[in-house]
């Protein structure tokens, strides 16, 4: 089964500075029925204005995940970690304990678009922890790559969390297709373009829920880029 959650029907929070959408219950966007899938609990779609950002605030006992679309975030936090996270580019924060971070966009002159996930983890209190990685087109150009699974497969970053992530970008013509372990649940997102999962069409930033499937097949409608959790 699949129940696709609409763009238009997200959350939306406009500060002049940030320009948000919430695929799930977020912040002052409250909707019981969207208030995560499975592990899966914050998806946010932001845009922010060129030299603003988030002032340092505090994380616990969540798997923060980075993906940016368009434009340059700056990172900084308190394990003394500091990045410029671009295209390509996954960023993984684990909270743990504890953990105090800011994000700014990066440029004087241009928007920064990314989408910041959130997971649950599997164990509490776990140590702080942080790491980046650089995937190129190449590598996810008419393919589902792995960016983020519990055992850093295939060179992606480690999240602790019975999940995996994967990225790729699909031109008209192009397909894949992952397996689902029995038991296993899958959400989509599809970041830009527009693009076929399992035979029906997903806008630019529609999102689906799929249960009781065996398998996902992504094909490219007009240059899609889709991120697909596989979750417990």
């Amino acid at each position: 089964m699949m129940t696709v959650r609409p763009a238009r029907e997200r959350g939306h929070a406009d500060h002049g500075w940030l320009d948000s959408f919430h695929s799930f219950s977020f912040a002052g966007y409250y909707d019981p029925d969207h208030m995560g899938f499975r592990a899966l609990r914050v998806i946010n779609e932001d845009r922010v204005a060129k030299s603003q950002g988030f002032g340092a605030h505090p994380h616990r006992d969540m798997e923060i995940i980075s993906y940016v679309l368009d434009g340059a975030l700056e990172h900084k936090d308190s394990m003394g970690t500091g990045s410029v996270i671009r295209p390509g580019d996954v960023q993984r924060m684990s909270a743990g304990t504890g953990v105090v971070h800011s994000e700014f966009n990066a440029s004087k002159t241009d928007l920064v678009h990314f989408l910041q996930i959130w997971i649950v983890p599997e164990k509490r209190g776990i140590a702080p922890s942080y790491e980046q990685k650089t995937f190129s087109r190449e590598e996810k150009q008419g393919r589902l790559r792995v960016v983020a699974s519990p055992d850093g497969r295939d060179g992606s970053v480690t999240i602790h969390a019975d999940a995996l992530v994967y990225a790729g970008l699909f031109d008209k013509g192009q397909s894949a297709e992952l397996s689902l372990r029995p038991g296993r649940h899958a959400w989509v997102q599809a970041a830009r373009g527009r693009m076929q999962v399992n035979g029906r069409e997903l806008e630019p930033g529609d999102g689906a829920a799929i249960s009781g499937e065996e398998s996902i097949r992504v094909e490219g409608v007009d240059g899609g880029e889709i991120l697909v959790f596989d979750l417990a």
